[in-house]
């Protein structure tokens, strides 16, 4: 008896230390949870419909979940879905599902002795369980099943049962449950899958297909072998009848329809037996015949400014947005054929990105390679890529020489040279030229960047100090390595195709640097302006004056037109008849980044080819090849209707003959007063001629922008600046609203030609 008592004891003490240790962890793992309201999101009242700019629909924002969760953008109710389809899910996958609180107890013991036994940790995948798993947890465990994930799902669960209603958790669980790959793209929800694996909409599934698409949830590999799991579409009907969903006869009946999913060709007998089964087509399920969306890497970045601009909550709830974007349907057309048509060199991919230089707004992207009308995969090389961008720098370092007073005569020599290097052979660094051509000869600054020289470009960056130059960058938007050297001159940072197009845009249009920008209008579902672009967007920062930058342009010019094919040309390629294109290349060391740069009055765009991974090209890849002829498409595509539009040089720059070529410089001193006087039709106090009043003590000489009648500052053009003599205690009237701008965060670089 004794040991019977002490056998119990033992057992009782094991419960209570078993529970203690189990309790400790779950208190642990309880504290960083998600917060399972998240699933309010699901809702389909709460989506955002995004427009471009015609107005036309580019497409639906669905909720995205916290925890990585993707949903399909096409949400449905359970009025929606087929009565077979729910109850086809519900007996195969939680049979259970309508008699407990979010846990099947069976299935939690039987998970627990797995996991005290040191097995794979299974039991309790209730579809509220999974529902979990596939939103509030995805990201974070990465499908692991670990004790830890397992008793967050199960806190979770309880919690979703307790606020939602079992129709709630079951239309929830059908749009997020993943049914496999279609193409590029996962099929995600019963809505992609109805529509991927049978060309129906889930409302109107039959029995025998809604059984069909059941029997894939736990492996959809199965499409691929349906003779092998036509077998469980049986059972699974046996189970529906046992469970009273169906009757035997209708049971019988579906068993005996004619299914044929897409891409197979099935055979049967009159009593539903299989004669025959063939894959016929095994893309046929790609599920880019139920995706809707247009420009889907257009969109991602609309949905990231949306969510960090207004919060997840005002973008997916309470009836969701209504968004008008800066997107030119005609212009991403034009770059996705352009994407499509490209020639590349295998294994390559691509990121190409459109701007109004006038206003910073993104008109088209695309990032990556286009093939045909398959889905594209999700990384953005447009946006999210940072490559190094070779010689398409150049320009910026000879504009930042041209702003400290350097013309496009001034010469560097075309010589070796070397500096010194901590880490380098020898101790020092010996840039070269592009296959180690040098002319021993000094080349003026249009020279140089026409045939893109290594030499002289780091010379003059030595010249001109790394400290303006890196100055230049941080205020045009790019990143600066936090320990730059020389090696910067020539391309050494890295930076994504938009921060580049962006870079370019101040020389089309003045000077003036702009943020990208992808919103022109928000709206909530009552009609509340959230967001209005001509209010809200930050104003522009001058980086040159409308001088220099004309002179930067005047050499891209110079770059695409001063060369033809015959004469080493780096970027002919790029020309558009009727249209004046400047542009540069880029190529890095090993051939790992191709870049062309390019703008015209209307438009300035960027096009980076290279392997989405990293890694060299074939030696034989040039940019000057490879790139222009896409930039050109893309361009000529979103201008195509548009009358031609030409640079004027501003007041202030003169030309003068560079040997065959007519190059623009900056005039040192200008004389800006006008030939009548301006007079202001407003009841402010009057100003006169600066000449026409003797010298006053009460009196001052102020520069005013002649179109707002307000004192100038650095974003007022110079044509527009006149000088007035007004009295000191009227200046205030004058003053004109505070302007603002930012500045990008610098990153790390590497090492490039």
């Amino acid at each position: 008896m004794v040991i019977v008592r002490l056998f119990f004891a033992l057992i009782l003490a094991a419960c209570i230390i078993s529970g203690a240790v189990l309790s400790t962890f779950a208190l642990k793992w309880g504290r960083d949870i998600p917060d399972f309201r998240e699933l309010d999101n699901l809702t389909l009242g709460s989506t955002t419909r995004v427009y471009a700019r015609d107005r036309s629909l580019i497409g639906i924002l669905a909720p995205t979940m916290p925890g990585g969760g993707r949903i399909n953008r096409t949400l449905v109710t359970l009025d929606e879905v087929s009565p077979y389809m729910v109850a086809a899910v519900v007996t195969s996958e939680d049979r259970r599902f309508f008699e407990h609180y979010g846990l099947d107890p069976q299935g939690v013991s039987r998970g627990l002795i797995r996991t005290f036994n040191g097995e794979r940790v299974e039991g309790g995948s209730t579809l509220t369980n999974q529902l979990i798993k596939n939103t509030l947890l995805q990201d974070r465990y990465e499908g692991a099943r670990t004790p830890e994930r397992k008793i967050k799902e199960w806190i979770l669960s309880v919690q979703a049962e307790r606020a939602f209603t079992k129709e709630e958790v079951l239309r929830n669980y059908l749009n997020v449950v993943y049914w496999g790959r279609g193409g590029a793209l996962d099929i995600i929800g019963v809505h992609a899958a109805a529509r991927s694996y049978l060309g129906k909409d889930p409302k109107d599934l039959t029995l025998a297909e809604s059984v069909y698409l059941t029997i894939l949830l736990p492996k959809p590999g199965r499409y691929f072998d349906y003779a092998a799991y036509r077998p469980l579409m049986r059972s699974l009907l046996t189970r529906m009848v046992e469970d009273n969903w169906i009757t035997p006869a209708q049971a019988n009946e579906a068993w005996r329809e004619k299914l044929a999913p897409r891409g197979w060709k099935v055979a049967y007998d009159d009593q539903g037996n299989l004669k025959g089964a063939k894959l016929v087509n095994p893309n046929a399920k790609n599920v880019a015949g139920v995706v809707t969306e247009r420009a889907p890497h257009f969109m991602q970045q609309v949905e990231r400014e949306l969510i960090a601009r207004f919060g997840r909550e005002r973008v997916f709830g309470s009836g969701g947005l209504t968004v008008y974007t800066t997107l030119d349907p005609k212009a991403q057309r034009a770059a996705e054929q352009a994407s499509r048509d490209a020639v590349i060199p295998s294994g390559a991919t691509l990121g190409m990105a459109l701007l109004d230089p006038q206003n910073g707004e993104v008109l088209a992207m695309v990032g990556q390679k286009l093939h045909g009308n398959r889905p594209p995969a999700e990384w953005n090389n447009a946006v999210q890529g940072a490559r190094q961008v070779g010689s398409s720098i150049k320009p910026l370092l000879y504009t930042t020489a041209v702003d400290l007073g350097y013309g496009q005569d001034h010469t560097e020599p075309d010589q070796p040279v070397s500096f010194p290097c901590v880490g380098c052979p020898g101790g020092v660094w010996q840039p070269g030229n592009f296959e180690g051509r040098v002319s021993g000869r000094n080349v003026t600054l249009r020279y140089a960047l026409d045939n893109s020289l290594n030499l002289p470009t780091v010379r003059l960056a030595d010249r001109i100090g790394l400290p303006a130059f890196t100055t230049k960058l941080r205020q045009l938007g790019l990143p600066v390595p936090e320990r730059p050297n020389l090696t910067l001159s020539i391309g050494t940072l890295e930076t994504s195709p938009l921060k580049m197009a962006a870079a370019y845009a101040p020389f089309a249009n003045g000077g003036l640097y702009y943020e990208p920008s992808y919103l022109r209008r928000v709206e909530t579902a009552s009609g509340q302006v959230l967001y209005d672009s001509s209010r809200d967007r930050p104003k522009p920062r001058r980086v040159w004056s409308p001088q220099v930058a004309y002179v930067g342009m005047d050499m891209l010019l110079g770059v695409v037109n001063d060369l033809g094919q015959t004469e080493g040309g780096l970027a002919w390629r790029a020309r558009i008849p009727g249209r004046q294109v400047g542009g540069k290349t880029g190529t890095t060391n090993d051939v790992k980044d191709l870049w062309f740069v390019g703008l015209t009055p209307q438009a300035v765009g960027a096009v980076w080819v290279g392997k989405q991974a990293g890694g060299v090209m074939p030696r034989n890849a040039y940019s000057g090849t490879i790139n222009p002829p896409i930039w050109k498409q893309m361009v000529e595509g979103a201008l195509a209707g548009k009358p031609p539009a030409r640079f004027e040089p501003p007041e202030g720059v003169g030309f003068k003959q560079l040997g065959a070529v007519r190059a623009a410089y900056v005039i040192k001193k200008t004389e800006n007063a006008p030939t009548t006087p301006h007079v202001a039709k407003d009841t402010r106090p009057r100003y006169t001629w600066v000449k026409s009043l003797p010298e006053d003590p009460a009196t001052m000489i102020v520069a005013l922008d002649r179109q707002t009648l307000l004192l100038a500052d650095e974003f007022t053009p110079a044509d527009r600046i006149v000088r007035r003599r007004i009295r000191v205690q009227d200046l205030p009237l004058y003053q004109p609203q505070p302007r603002q701008g930012s500045v990008s965060t610098p990153v790390t670089a590497g090492t490039a030609q």
